[in-house]
């Protein structure tokens, strides 16, 4: 683990107000806050996105099973929590690669050891994800299970071909499963290549890119949208009442939805 460089779970951290990182994430957070300001609400957004949308599955769909690729450090509350308020039953895989995150995932096991399971792969690596024992436990009788990208495709290059990945995670899924995303996205190319190139330089290229409306709504392709008809700004989706939090500013947004495969 090298602690010289940021990490970009421990500046969405930071960004979320946790404590698990260090003076360099919060010097690159500075740096991301001076290039977009509404950085900081845009993580808070996105996480309450995440919540409403597993919240929104558990109880509106009976969803029971979910896999949450590139958890990202625990933040309360976290996917098993929230879809366990439903049904104490709920399933939850996390898969990650951060020595940080699986470290804390190892703690949050000793919490829930039936239930939740902490993968340690690379999400690119589907057919070692979908080898292993937790994941072949997930869909051991064809039941449906929510496929959770959430913030986490723009850490993927395009040389490395994100929309094949979540093609052939939905490929492997059962029939009625769902898919949730939310990706950094901007239509105005100066920013989205400045953020890019910055994110880039500080990770030592452990960075995808930020990405076009257009470029996100692929993921979606022959899907079908619940409760809107296309991807939007996360905090508009499905909002828990007319004065949830909205992001005000939008240099860039996080920008996704939910929908249903086959």
């Amino acid at each position: 683990m090298d602690l010289s460089k940021p990490s970009v779970a421990r500046m969405y951290d930071h960004l979320l107000g946790g404590t698990d990182n260090y003076q360099v994430d919060r010097d690159a957070c500075a740096e991301l806050l001076r290039l977009a300001p509404s950085t900081r609400e845009l993580a808070l957004v996105n996480r309450a996105f995440l919540v409403r949308a597993v919240r929104y599955l558990a109880q509106e769909h009976g969803v029971r099973r979910f896999l949450d690729h590139g958890s990202g450090l625990p933040t309360r509350p976290n996917v098993h929590q929230v879809a366990q308020e439903v049904d104490p039953t709920s399933e939850v895989v996390y898969i990650d690669n951060d020595p940080v995150v699986l470290a804390h995932g190892e703690m949050m096991l000793a919490e829930d050891p039936t239930t939740t399971a902490v993968l340690e792969a690379d999400m690119r690596n589907t057919t070692g994800i979908f080898n292993s024992r937790a994941v072949r436990r997930l869909l051991r009788d064809d039941k449906p299970v929510a496929a959770l990208f959430v913030s986490v495709l723009h850490c993927i290059p395009d040389k490395d071909d994100p929309w094949c990945l979540v093609r052939n995670v939905v490929e492997q899924l059962p029939r009625g499963s769902y898919l949730v995303i939310s990706q950094l996205a901007s239509d105005d190319a100066e920013l989205r290549d400045s953020i890019t190139d910055f994110m880039c330089e500080i990770t030592d290229d452990s960075w995808g890119q930020v990405r076009s409306k257009s470029e996100v709504q692929r993921f979606f392709e022959g899907l079908d949208f619940l409760e809107e008809s296309e991807p939007v700004e996360v905090s508009r989706w499905h909002p828990d009442s007319d004065i949830a939090p909205r992001q005000r500013s939008e240099e860039w947004i996080e920008y996704g939805g939910v929908a249903r495969i086959g």
